[in-house]
């Protein structure tokens, strides 16, 4: 999805962090698309005990990858799961709830804000991996109270993200995972998935598509999508 350029930006993006438990670095490139619709979200101090990382592989768009980036992890903090140490519950419940936030006249003002925000940069900066680390603590108010306004109704946004998210705690490794962006371990030189990819020729993956009232064509989602799942992507 979206337009290619004739000639790909080769820029490279770069970036490292640690704390006491862990180190990370992380790079980007945009490539052949006519934008970055990429995004990561990197926070080795979730807590005093937890890191998260994350990568969000944009479609259709950037807005919905710059999204998850921004709140995905607070969500992840929220929830009453992960106080109580399942964090497992408390990642799968904040990819659901990025769905929920970006409805409504809330939804699409954050969802315009993000894609406005970006497009005042042009060349390299919009060739980078969009961070939100610069003015998005986790410590930011959100209360995600209901607005009124023309925008009311806004079932959410057509394009859409992957996910795959990362949460360290103590000796614990979480993974999740929604569309196609994978995780590797590695053990001694040894590689090891993971996760696994959510593709529409998976046969449980078509069988839940099917059973929603979809259907598979050229190996995509109702003709159009090639992930399985994937956050946005809502119907009109």
């Amino acid at each position: 999805m979206g337009v290619y350029l004739s000639t790909p930006k080769t820029e490279k993006f770069s970036e490292d962090g640690e704390n006491d438990r862990v180190r990370y670095g992380l790079a980007s490139m945009q490539g052949w698309r006519s934008t970055m619709e990429d995004a990561h979200a990197a926070y080795p101090d979730l807590d005093a005990s937890t890191s998260f990382f994350a990568v969000y592989d944009g479609h259709g768009g950037k807005v919905v990858a710059k999204f998850c980036a921004k709140y995905l992890h607070q969500q992840v903090l929220k929830n009453e799961a992960y106080a109580a140490g399942d964090i497992g519950t408390s990642v799968q419940r904040a990819f659901f709830r990025m769905d929920e936030m970006m409805r409504g006249q809330r939804g699409w003002r954050e969802l315009a804000i993000l894609g406005d925000k970006f497009n005042k940069f042009s060349g390299m900066i919009e060739g980078l991996i969009w961070s939100p680390r610069s003015g998005n603590s986790n410590d930011q108010v959100d209360n995600w109270a209901f607005e009124e306004g023309p925008h009311s109704d806004f079932s959410g946004p057509t394009s859409g993200s992957t996910a795959c998210v990362a949460v360290l705690r103590n000796n614990q490794l979480f993974v999740a995972n929604a569309g196609d962006s994978r995780c590797v371990i590695s053990r001694k030189g040894q590689a090891y998935n993971l996760s696994r990819d959510h593709k529409p020729d998976l046969e449980v993956e078509k069988e839940r598509i099917l059973k929603a009232g979809g259907f598979i064509h050229a190996g995509r989602v109702n003709g159009c999508l090639n992930l399985a799942r994937a956050i946005g992507n809502l119907p009109p």
